[in-house]
C-alpha cells in the first residue's frame, strides 16, 4: 500500500427551521471544525488525511455525532483529485475568497 493523502470531503445538508434543529446545526459544524475540517463552500467542509483508512477513522467520529434530520455524505477523493478541481466564479461572486491548497506546518 502506497502512502497517498487523501482528502475526506463532507456535504451536508440539515434543517434549520426550528430552535432544536439550528441547535443541532450549529452542534454538527463545530464538531467538524473541532475535528480539523475546513469550510470551503456553504455545507461543504474538507479535512486532509494521510491514507484512506485515516478518513475512515474520521467517518466513524462523524456518525457519533450526526443530528436527527438532514442527510450527511462523505467523499474520499486523492489530493491530485482535489487539486484537479475547477473554480468557475461568476461576476456577481467576484469577491469571493478562493481557498488555496497552502499548507500549515507547525513544529
Amino acid at each position: 500500500m502506497g502512502y497517498k493523502i487523501m482528502k475526506l470531503l463532507c456535504f451536508f445538508d440539515l434543517p434549520t427551521d426550528t430552535s432544536f434543529e439550528k441547535r443541532e446545526y450549529r452542534k454538527f459544524r463545530s464538531q467538524l471544525l473541532s475535528n480539523g475540517f475546513s469550510m470551503i463552500q456553504y455545507s461543504v467542509y474538507v479535512r486532509t488525511c494521510p491514507h484512506r483508512e485515516y478518513s475512515k477513522k474520521f467517518e466513524k467520529k462523524l456518525r457519533e455525532f450526526v443530528p436527527h434530520s438532514g442527510n450527511i455524505r462523505l467523499v474520499t477523493v486523492t489530493e491530485k483529485q482535489y487539486d484537479d478541481m475547477v473554480f468557475i466564479l461568476g461576476k456577481k461572486n467576484i469577491q469571493e475568497s478562493i481557498i488555496s491548497n497552502n499548507r500549515l506546518v507547525v513544529i
